[in-house]
């Protein structure tokens, strides 16, 4: 091998590895990350208590992300069981940082939120735009140690648009993660 081929092969394999640390840097999700992959949980809450999880995952190419969520709440006080699943697509962050989500669930709702970090870049949140005569919805979700995620969804009546009271509260690990990690 000559020296300008090792000199090339050298180059190429600098750029393949400075390449994936670059892309790191300017990442459009970065203040996803935490969120990114398979999570199972169980909370309390209005409906009561639950067990679920969700997927956050990248999808067209990278263009946008998509949260599944699934929670089975199981008959309680005279309540039949029920499910809750909703499908949540978000777009990527403006120059300010602030992202953009759409929420569609099995009960009809349409949600339309905006994102936010908070806690220092370990958390985020997605509040729900005004709208008149509407109830207003915040979703938070917190970075915890050890692969947990603290999530909570609050509720603000029509004429209190600010008002919100905790509707369900959750602790959520990621997938693979054993409960004693808590």
């Amino acid at each position: 091998m000559t020296s300008r081929t090792r000199f090339s092969a050298a180059l190429l394999a600098a750029l393949a590895i400075a390449g994936p640390c670059a892309a790191a840097d300017d990442d459009t999700w970065s203040a996803f990350r935490f969120l990114l992959g398979e999570w199972v949980g169980d909370g309390d809450g209005a409906p009561g208590k639950g067990s679920g999880g969700f997927t956050l995952a990248p999808e067209l190419g990278g263009k946008i992300l998509v949260r599944k969520n699934r929670a089975e709440y199981p008959a309680a006080n005279g309540r039949p069981a029920s499910v809750h699943e909703d499908l949540m697509v978000i777009e990527p962050p403006d120059k300010r940082g602030t992202a953009r989500a759409t929420y569609w669930d099995n009960e009809g709702h349409v949600i339309h939120y905006s994102v936010t970090r908070s806690d220092g870049g370990r958390g985020l949140v997605f509040l729900s735009d005004v709208a008149a005569g509407q109830p207003r919805f915040r979703l938070t979700y917190h970075a915890g140690a050890e692969e947990v995620v603290a999530l909570k969804f609050e509720i603000a009546p029509p004429a209190k648009a600010d008002a919100f009271q905790t509707y369900i509260e959750s602790t959520c690990r990621r997938k693979g993660v054993s409960k004693a990690v808590r």
